[in-house]
Parts: C-alpha cells; sequence; structure tokens
C-alpha cells in the first residue's frame, strides 16, 4: 500500500502518479475516519489532498516553504511529513492538533488558526529569504473564502511588489464555511468560467503572474503546473479550483454541514439535540422574531454563521435582514457601527476566539462614535481547545473600552431581557457575553432595566465571604456557597455582577461593613479581567480580594479538569485558599 511508503515528503519521489491516485484515496480514508472518531475539518482537508500530494511531489520541504492558511486543509500535508500515525492509528487520534505546529515538525513554519493570513506571513518569508541570499521557493496557500479577510489582501496588494519568487495558490472550491460573500466572487467565478482566460483578472490587476488548474483535484494537471512554476522568479498566483468534501459523498453534497463535524457524524446512531433548547437556539429565535417584527433589525456575520444557529433556511427566510461580510470581523464592526449611526439596530454576531481580530475598529469605529450596536459574543470561556482557538481573552479586550458595556447573563432570562434592552436602547454599544454553558432558567421573568448601569445583583445575603461569581462562573459561585455553608459554617453573600464594564461602587463599599474576603470567579484571563477590577478597588482597604480565572497563557488541548486544577479553580481548593485567608 502506497501510504505504508511514506514516512517523508521525499519517499512521494518514487511513486508512479497511480500510486499517487491510491495513495489519496488511502488518506481521505485516514481522514474521514479520525475526523468521524474525534471531529475536526471534514470537507476542506479532504478537497485538497492531490494539491498536496502534488505539491511535495513537486517541491522539497521544508527547505521550499509551505504556509497553509487557517490550518483547515493541513491534513493530508501532516500525513506526508512524517504524522500519519495520527491518521492511521487510532490509538494516537489525539497525538496531533489539527492545526500547523511547527513543534511538532520541521515542515509546519507557524502555529495557525485563524483566516486570511498565510499571503502576509508568506511575504515575511520571502523577504527574509532575499535579505540573507538564500534560493528557495516560498509558497502560500488560502482557500477562495480566506479572501474575504483585510489581512489577505493586504498581503496580496505587497506580495506583488516582491521582485523574487513568490507562489501564491488560491485553492478555489467555491465555499467559504458557507457561501462566499463580496464582489471578488463574481471575478472568481468569471474566471473559473473562462478557464482563466478573462480579461478581467483581479490577481493580474495587482501585478501578478496568473496560471488557472480547472481540475484541482487531478494529480497530472497539478504536477505538471506546480513544476512549471517551481523556482520562478516574480510573484505568480495559481488558481486551482477544487471539490470541497470530495471522495465523501455526504460532505460533497452538505459542504456548509461537514466544514467542520463532531465524532460520530457518519455513524447512523449519533445522537440527535436538536430539539434542546440552548442559548443558541434561543437567541437565533429571539433575533429571527425581532427581524421579523422591526425590519430595521439587520444580523450580521462574519463568516461563520452554523456558530450562531443561522442555518441556510434561516438566512434565507430573514432576506435583507441579514448579511454575512465574508471573513471579515474588522468591516463587520465598522460596518455595524455605520448601520446604528444611520438609524438601522444591528446585531453582530461573533466567536470570543475571532473578536480579537478586531480590537482597532471595536475601539475607534464603534466605541470613540458611540455607536449603539449590539455585539453577541459566543464560546467565551476556558475550554480544552486547541492553543489557535481560546476563547478565554475576550472580558479583558472588550471591557477596557470607553463607551462599551459588556453584560455576563446567568440565566435564560436574564440573556433575553438584555438582548431586548440592548437592541432597542440608543445610548450605548453593547456586548454580550452569551452564555456558554447549559441553559439555566429560573423561571421568573426579569424585569431590570439594564440602563441603571454598574448594578450589581445580590442574590444571596451573608457576612464575612462575598462571591461574585461572572457570567458562566455564576453557578459555580452558589455551589462554593454551599460548601462553605457546609464545611466552614458560614452564611456567604453571592453577588451577580452583570456588568463587566464598570463597578457598582455602592455595593461594593457595603461589603466593607460585615465582610472580610471577597471572591472573584470569572471564566476567562485574570490579567486585566474582572477580578483585576474588583481587587483594585479593594487596594487601599482591608478587605482581602481572591480572584479566580486562567492565567495569561496559550494552553493547547489541555482538558478543562487539568486547567482548573491548575488554576485553583475547583471548590476543593478554593476553600482552601479562604480558610488560611481567614487563620490569619
Amino acid at each position: 500500500m502506497p501510504i505504508n511508503k511514506i514516512n517523508t515528503p521525499k519517499d512521494l519521489k518514487n511513486l508512479s502518479i497511480a500510486e499517487m491516485k491510491t495513495l489519496a484515496e488511502q488518506m481521505r480514508s485516514a481522514i474521514i475516519e479520525k475526523v468521524n472518531t474525534i471531529g475536526g475539518h471534514m470537507a476542506p482537508n479532504l478537497g485538497i489532498v492531490e494539491a498536496t500530494i502534488a505539491l511535495h511531489y513537486v517541491f522539497n520541504t521544508p527547505e521550499d516553504k509551505i504556509i497553509y492558511d487557517v490550518s483547515h486543509q493541513c491534513y493530508a500535508h501532516k500525513i506526508l511529513t512524517g504524522r500519519k500515525d495520527g491518521f492511521v492509528d487510532s490509538n494516537n487520534y489525539l497525538k496531533y492538533t489539527g492545526y500547523t505546529a511547527p513543534e511538532e515538525c520541521e515542515h509546519d513554519l507557524f502555529k495557525i488558526g485563524h483566516t486570511s493570513t498565510s499571503v502576509s506571513l508568506a511575504c515575511g518569508v520571502a523577504k527574509a529569504r532575499d535579505l540573507k541570499g538564500e534560493n528557495h521557493n516560498v509558497i502560500a496557500i488560502i482557500g477562495d473564502g480566506s479572501l474575504s479577510g483585510g489581512e489577505a489582501l493586504e498581503g496580496l496588494d505587497f506580495g506583488a511588489t516582491l521582485e523574487s519568487n513568490f507562489i501564491v495558490i488560491v485553492n478555489d472550491n467555491q465555499m467559504s464555511i458557507a457561501e462566499n460573500h463580496g464582489g471578488l466572487y463574481e471575478n472568481l467565478e468569471l474566471l473559473r468560467k473562462t478557464e482563466g482566460k478573462a480579461e478581467l483578472n483581479f490577481f493580474k490587476t495587482l501585478g501578478y503572474d496568473y496560471c488557472f488548474i480547472k481540475d484541482g483535484n487531478d494529480l497530472s494537471s497539478l504536477i505538471s503546473t506546480f513544476e512549471k512554476i517551481k523556482d520562478i522568479n516574480h510573484p505568480i498566483v495559481v488558481h486551482m479550483c477544487t471539490e470541497k468534501g470530495c471522495g465523501l459523498k455526504q460532505a460533497e453534497e452538505n459542504k456548509e454541514k461537514f466544514h467542520w463535524v463532531m465524532p460520530g457524524v457518519l455513524d447512523e446512531t449519533s445522537s440527535n439535540t436538536s430539539d434542546v433548547e440552548t442559548y443558541t437556539s434561543i437567541t437565533a429565535e429571539y433575533l429571527y422574531n425581532k427581524a421579523k417584527s422591526d425590519s430595521s433589525v439587520i444580523l450580521i456575520n462574519a463568516g461563520t454563521p452554523g456558530v450562531f444557529g443561522f442555518t441556510p433556511e434561516y438566512r434565507e427566510k430573514l432576506g435583507k435582514q441579514y448579511s454575512d461580510v465574508g471573513i471579515a470581523e474588522e468591516h463587520a464592526v465598522a460596518y455595524s457601527s455605520a448601520l446604528a449611526k444611520s438609524g438601522a439596530k444591528p446585531v453582530f454576531t461573533v466567536m470570543s476566539s475571532f473578536v480579537q481580530r478586531t480590537y482597532d475598529q471595536l475601539s475607534q469605529d464603534l466605541c470613540l462614535n458611540n455607536s449603539p450596536i449590539t455585539m453577541l459574543v459566543y464560546w467565551g470561556g476556558i475550554s480544552g481547545a486547541d492553543a489557535t482557538h481560546l476563547c478565554t481573552f475576550d472580558i479583558p479586550l472588550i471591557s477596557n473600552i470607553p463607551n462599551m458595556v459588556y453584560l455576563a447573563p446567568t440565566s435564560k432570562e436574564e440573556h433575553l431581557r438584555m438582548l431586548e434592552w440592548a437592541v432597542e436602547q440608543t445610548q450605548y454599544p453593547v456586548a454580550i457575553r452569551v452564555p456558554n454553558v447549559p441553559l439555566v432558567s429560573s423561571g421568573i421573568k426579569d424585569d431590570t432595566d439594564y440602563s441603571i448601569l454598574n448594578k450589581f445583583k445580590p442574590a444571596q445575603e451573608g457576612e464575612q465571604i462575598a462571591i461574585l461569581g461572572l457570567g458562566n462562573f455564576y453557578t459555580k459561585a452558589c455551589e462554593l456557597a454551599k460548601e462553605i455553608q457546609l464545611k466552614l459554617n458560614i452564611n456567604s453573600t453571592v453577588i451577580n455582577p452583570i456588568y463587566m464594564t464598570g463597578l457598582d461602587i455602592e455595593l461594593l463599599e457595603n461589603l466593607k461593613e460585615n465582610h472580610q474576603v471577597v471572591i472573584t470567579l470569572e471564566d476567562g484571563i485574570l490579567n486585566g479581567g474582572f477580578g483585576e477590577k474588583i481587587a483594585r478597588f479593594y487596594g487601599n482597604s482591608d478587605m482581602k480580594v481572591l480572584c479566580y480565572g486562567a492565567d495569561k497563557e496559550f494552553p493547547d488541548r489541555v482538558p478543562v479538569d487539568v486547567l482548573y486544577q491548575k488554576y485553583r479553580l475547583t471548590t476543593n481548593q478554593i476553600l482552601e485558599d479562604i480558610t488560611n485567608i481567614l487563620k490569619k
């Protein structure tokens, strides 16, 4: 079997085209089996198998440098570069991350998990090569969906000015995660229809040489083209058309669903929890009903609709009241700000990890202009995710910008009430951290006036110890209070802070009268976070403050229970800390 012969890319040089085709089938089977077992990016990786084989057949890594965009297309690359055991041996399925990782292999140059970066990174690699007088190929691989990101366009603009070897391979499968959006894609469609011969050519207008591969899943065409451009002495774009999900019927027929999948997606017995109410489902339902009752409401997302429950049918029904701006969070924030300033009611939905890409727009375009948008931040919290997709940085990032109001609901009723207030109010940019925990319903209608800013909610009156449980960790605060009562015979005060962008000065002052210890619990990093605001407030007093959350680091696929232990977030550890403080 060809796959048994491949331990390094050099082993490809000894295979015939027929053997490489067999290898491609075996690699697809290995990818499908692994992803169906542990989850991961299915369709993008299946579409680029032949191209990856051809690249490593023609070029010579690690001397030649291949930089993958997003890493959604790196599984085949990993199989060919000494990591096939992570795909053919079920005992090693978790051995390697789903993204390029230099610590794993010399054939990976960067840790990459966010989109639209490969061309800019490749520009730096090529320029450094030229400055040092070296001589090797630099290849940036980027999907058509990633071209909508601002960094991709900036990189392409600069890369065209390099007067040396610089190869950009555009993997055009006519898809982002969902369908593509933006004027650029009309030109890509024209180039596909004319097989690259159209006079109007986006890449040529930037100054690139250009070649077109009609069938990017055909090994002979790929190898022939790559051999022609190898060692080229100027910038060139290779535009290849591939099939997303190639080789797996379900993925070919439902490309969006199979972009990233949970384990067991191919198993007939996999559970269906679509009827279970979640914070995501109630948010999507609220937004749909709100949009249908108010034509000024518009939903905006940046290329990741599935995260928010925005199915193709959902998007179609919203029509003009839905904008997918492509993978462009910067534009999404500025666009939302302008919509709000012009009298519309924009709701921008974004993953915590991806909001990092738009800090300047949050600060300048949005908050400096005090535009009353609603921004919903999903998946925030400590998790066992890859280092590329951590969602622990949003609290310090968002909560420290002037004018912003960042809210942390703790129940279904609070969340829906906050949503209604945020969409209808006209005074502030409002962000809501959509709870990343199982849905909690108090069963009691929330009638809080959230326009009275920075008023915390005391949930239980006590003495000696006050516990502030923020958002996701409010339940943890309640559980901790019960253990303190049981183990230390102290009736603690429990507080739901609600606001991450301000302090309830009156409440915090009152705690000084009969409390010695204040505990803060937040599902994010401590540096610059909510707890530090509380600690700073009490800095010139006798109050002891214990802040609990995540360290400032990039954990990579570390189980949550291990992280909780490390961060002293377990109840027993917190009780131990409290006991030591009280003894003093």
